[in-house]
């Protein structure tokens, strides 16, 4: 957001009135005017959507912390929903360890880069035990090893006009020329998401290396969202100022099959 507004400002500025029909409109103003108008918004801002995303971000203080877990809280059993990609490209580097995978981030950034497994690991590492909440069921408390999202957006650079991160998966295809072809597994977020301290690119659960069912050797956490906005297997993540280019421009897969966007909890 281009500017934070307090609490008292919202008030002032009328946003208390959205609750009814009349409110509706300001509302909708004040979501265009600090970009809270998500990428499903589904034509004239799209009142449910528009709503819930910019209320909470609004409202909710920009660094809101999800809840953390003791070791003693850590589930049991941690369901695994799908299968590791299939692919050979996967399926070699896996063989391998993934000592030849690396994770590209390029698009909004000043320097594109590549790095290896070894070279996440060698960043400052952070352990978070939070609930992986999942609507169809797939929920659980683990705990994630990995380096915070912000640490390497911050090693690459990121220009001021990116809004979103791009995650793609090993299980996501389309033509490099034409990404509305895209086919697969593949999520957003937008910035305050990004930078949030609890976002983080995981590689170890639980004491261990990364499982394969759970994502391996990559996968991204955002525990303020749904699982499902925490994608698994990642190979690349692109800095961008529009979605609206990717696939059906909904910001996600999953929101092709019928999720919102934005998943806040």
């Amino acid at each position: 957001m281009s500017e934070r507004l307090s609490r008292r400002k919202l008030i002032t500025t009328g946003i208390a009135a959205a609750a009814g029909a009349s409110g509706l409109g300001v509302a909708a103003r004040l979501a265009d005017r600090y970009g809270l108008i998500p990428p499903d918004d589904g034509g004239v801002y799209g009142v449910g959507e528009t709503m819930t995303y910019a209320a909470q971000r609004l409202l909710m203080a920009p660094h809101s912390l999800a809840r953390e877990y003791t070791r003693s809280d850590i589930s049991k059993i941690a369901p695994v929903k799908g299968e590791a990609p299939e692919n050979e490209t996967y399926q070699r580097l896996s063989a391998g360890g993934f000592a030849d995978w690396r994770l590209k981030i390029d698009g909004l950034v000043a320097r594109p880069s590549f790095f290896s497994l070894a070279e996440l690991k060698r960043l400052p590492s952070q352990n978070h035990i939070y609930h992986q909440a999942c609507e169809e069921g797939w929920s659980f408390i683990a705990e994630w090893t990995g380096v915070s999202l912000s640490y390497v957006l911050n090693l690459v650079g990121v220009l001021p006009q990116a809004k979103y991160v791009v995650f793609f998966g090993f299980d996501t295809n389309f033509d490099a020329v034409d990404k509305q072809t895209i086919k697969g597994k593949w999520n957003s977020i937008d910035m305050a998401e990004a930078w949030h301290p609890q976002s983080l690119l995981a590689y170890g659960m639980n004491g261990r290396e990364l499982p394969p069912g759970h994502g391996a050797p990559l996968r991204l956490r955002v525990p303020r969202q749904l699982g499902g906005k925490s994608t698994k297997y990642l190979s690349w993540i692109t800095l961008t100022d529009t979605v609206k280019d990717i696939g059906q421009g909904f910001g996600a897969g999953g929101v092709e099959r019928g999720f919102s966007w934005y998943a806040g909890i």
